[in-house]
Formats: C-alpha cells, sequence, structure tokens
C-alpha cells in the first residue's frame, strides 16, 4: 500500500518546546505544534524563534506537524555572527594545522 500523499507549508517559528518540537504560525493563519525531521536532528540544524519554516503534514491529523526545512535568513544587515561587519578578519585569525 502507498504512502499517504503528505501536504508541505510555510510559517514562521512563535516558541520553541521542549523536546524538539516548535509552536508554528501557518501563512493560512492556523497555529500548529512541529517536531524537528530526522534528517534536521542529524545534520545539527539549529530552528530559533522567528525562522521562516517548511512543514509537512498528515491530511488525516492537521493539528500537528514535521519541520523539514529552515529558510535561509533574508534580514538586511548581513552576517549572523556580526564579527565580519566590524572589520574583524575572517581569514587568517587561526592557523591550520
Amino acid at each position: 500500500m502507498a504512502k499517504e500523499e503528505l501536504i508541505q507549508f510555510e510559517g514562521l517559528v512563535t516558541e520553541i518546546l521542549p523536546d524538539a518540537r516548535y509552536r508554528v504560525q501557518l501563512d493560512a493563519g492556523h497555529e500548529i505544534v512541529a517536531d524537528t525531521a530526522g534528517k534536521m536532528k542529524k545534520n545539527r540544524i539549529k530552528t530559533l524563534a522567528g525562522d521562516r519554516v517548511t512543514i509537512e503534514m498528515s491530511p488525516y491529523d492537521l493539528e500537528k506537524g514535521r519541520l523539514i526545512f529552515r529558510h535561509k535568513d533574508e534580514r538586511p544587515g548581513g552576517a549572523p555572527g556580526g564579527g565580519a561587519q566590524r572589520g574583524a578578519p575572517q581569514r587568517g585569525q587561526f592557523r591550520r594545522r
């Protein structure tokens, strides 16, 4: 028997919950609880409140979902670390072996 087709939505993480769960406000206006997909756990992709994400949901249960993708940060202002903006040297700071 074939696996049921999953529905994908985009949304915004509003709250971080325990056990790798997140409260996500979908673009359609609904609010759901989503857990992290295995590939995101394996690759140690961190998700913070305010991140844009893609959610995968079963058509049978529209209250829960699986967070499968975190979109790149599109905020103006550059790097998330902020060190490269102040003129700190990015390369040559540490010696490679």
